[in-house]
């Protein structure tokens, strides 16, 4: 299996790990959040399918963290309570290592190659796994904690990173 080929496999796993999760999910914020990235996915699936085509392709950036905060500041405006299972907490840390593999994977592989517009695309798709793995994260911290996590700053944390500033 090549490289373009593992990318692929592995994009689409977790397209179908988020899919799965949204539907599991109780909350609409939350569901928003995981077919969100169940759609980044997708586009990154289709990323490497057109590189391993040898079609020249370009990333454009995403507004994933400006829209999570986003949606988790409704859900803070909102009166509902939160309730959780614990073992919810472990299907995000499990979303989190995922992603987690994924940009290792993504930085390694920009490493090797030799085309610069590879390497580039390669680049970018380990930050966009940055910036998934800092969105199940805070899921996570969410599900643990949701009045915590909603009352104090967490979900301001990611305006450190939206704009791709890492």
């Amino acid at each position: 299996m090549n490289i373009f080929e593992f990318a692929m496999d592995k994009e689409k796993y977790s397209e179908l790990y988020y899919r799965d999760l949204a539907e599991r999910a109780s909350y609409p914020g939350l569901r928003n959040i995981l077919n969100m990235l169940a759609d980044e996915e997708v586009k990154h699936y289709h990323t490497v399918e057109q590189m391993k085509a040898g079609v020249p392709t370009d990333m454009a950036d995403t507004p994933v963290l400006a829209n999570t905060r986003e949606i988790f500041e409704k859900m803070r405006e909102s009166a509902e309570k939160f309730d959780f299972h614990v073992s919810e907490a472990d299907l995000y840390a499990k979303a989190a290592k995922i992603e987690e593999e994924s940009k290792r994977f993504y930085q390694q592989k920009a490493e090797e190659v030799k085309d610069a517009g590879q390497k580039r695309i390669l680049k970018r798709l380990a930050d966009e796994e940055q910036k998934h793995w800092l969105i199940v994260d805070r899921l996570r911290s969410f599900v643990a904690r949701p009045e915590t996590f909603l009352e104090n700053a967490e979900i301001y944390h990611f305006n450190d990173y939206v704009g791709g500033q890492f």
